[in-house]
């Protein structure tokens, strides 16, 4: 099994419940498959630098997983049949992207601690 990471990007006209069930959607379709979540972040509202399908703004989603190659493909279908979805992607990570991604993780879980 390989590491991955994949970034989407939601319409920002959903509700706060709306994007929850979306990416809830997504965690849900990694894990029947037979993926492992390792890590989620959500960086929520934010400006893009340039306009995509008239949208300035989009909430913005993080998921660190590992499973194998064959569920990528499946993945990113049903990224592109999601009208809520304006953009994803999806990289994997070699060893050392998989250590900057730990230390990452641990940064973002201390900024969660202290808010």
């Amino acid at each position: 099994m390989n590491q991955y990471e994949t970034v989407f990007i939601l319409t920002p006209v959903l509700s706060d419940e709306q994007m929850k069930e979306t990416v809830a959607k997504f965690k849900k379709l990694l894990t029947d498959n037979g993926a492992e979540i390792l890590n989620e972040e959500a960086w929520g509202l934010k400006k893009m630098a340039y306009a995509i399908q008239k949208k300035s703004t989009g909430f913005y989603c993080l998921l660190e997983f590992k499973a194998e190659p064959s569920l990528i493909n499946k993945l990113e279908v049903n990224y592109r049949r999601d009208e809520k979805v304006i953009r994803f992607m999806t990289v994997k990570l070699d060893k050392y992207a998989a250590e900057y991604a730990i230390k990452r993780k641990n940064k973002y879980a201390k900024k969660s601690e202290e808010a």
